[in-house]
């Protein structure tokens, strides 16, 4: 009787990794200077070449702030965009949990830490007081709104309203902190090593060519909002804390328009 070979085992293959539970990759200092690099080089040449541009070619009242406005809304849109393209080599999962690991999206560890954020909104809000490099008042938003011409600008301006209302959630939420603490710094370790933060917080500050003289003062950011982010390995602390100012802003603004 003929003596069959028993059918060879099917090989098991391993179960792929899922998007959301691969580790973070690390940048090289290279590309987190190309990264940092691509953020601050258009924000430095839409508020100091293109908004003075713009300016000279719109009609009616307040061309440059309009012009201003117009172009940081700009920037900081396209800090948002270079977020997902950076994110899409890494294959990440395109639903919520793959994006929430990928760029820090959770809270504390701890419930009672959030009451950290106010603390800490308080002490962001401090640096407005810190003298600065003189500049011209024109270049100041802040200023401009606080002024009769803001006032009248903003007075019923519900569209002008929509545009602040889009740089102010592309400034603290999709845009500069998501890019700062949310990919980058959770990428810095492999370079940096525990002062990660404070390399982030350093890039961050010198990032803000566009407004230069609040260099200075924004240094304290690494440890008032790069150091809680990667303390709590948390973006969505930095961004909940950054975005108060973003608030108050806000309700000033919607004050103007309803004044």
């Amino acid at each position: 009787m003929a003596i069959t070979a028993p059918p060879h085992p099917t090989p098991v293959r391993a179960a792929a990794t899922p998007a959301a539970a691969a580790p973070i990759p690390q940048y090289s200092l290279r590309k987190i200077l190309g990264v940092w690099a691509s953020a601050m080089i258009p924000m430095g040449l839409l508020a100091w070449v293109v908004a003075p541009w713009l300016a000279g070619q719109l009609d009616g009242p307040s061309p440059f702030t309009r012009s201003l406005i117009i172009c940081l809304t700009a920037g900081m849109v396209w800090q948002f965009v270079l977020v997902m393209i950076l994110l899409r080599p890494e294959r990440r999962s395109p639903n919520w949990p793959g994006y929430r690991k990928a760029l820090w999206l959770n809270g504390p560890p701890r419930k009672r830490q959030w009451l950290l954020v106010p603390v800490l909104a308080v002490a962001l809000g401090i640096e407005e007081f810190v003298p600065q490099i003189h500049h011209a008042a024109t270049r100041e938003l802040g200023a401009f709104f606080e002024s009769h011409a803001g006032h009248v600008f903003m007075s019923g301006s519900w569209g002008w309203l929509a545009v602040l209302t889009t740089m102010f959630v592309f400034n603290t939420v999709l845009g500069e902190e998501l890019l700062f603490r949310g990919l980058l710094l959770p990428r810095m370790n492999g370079v940096f090593g525990r002062k990660d933060w404070l390399a982030n917080g350093a890039l961050f500050a010198l990032y803000h060519v566009h407004v230069p003289w609040v260099i200075p003062a924004t240094f304290a950011d690494a440890f008032l909002v790069a150091y809680p982010a990667k303390r709590f390995r948390s973006a969505l602390f930095s961004i909940a804390v950054h975005s108060i100012q973003s608030v108050f802003f806000f309700v000033f603004a919607l004050s103007l328009v309803l004044g």
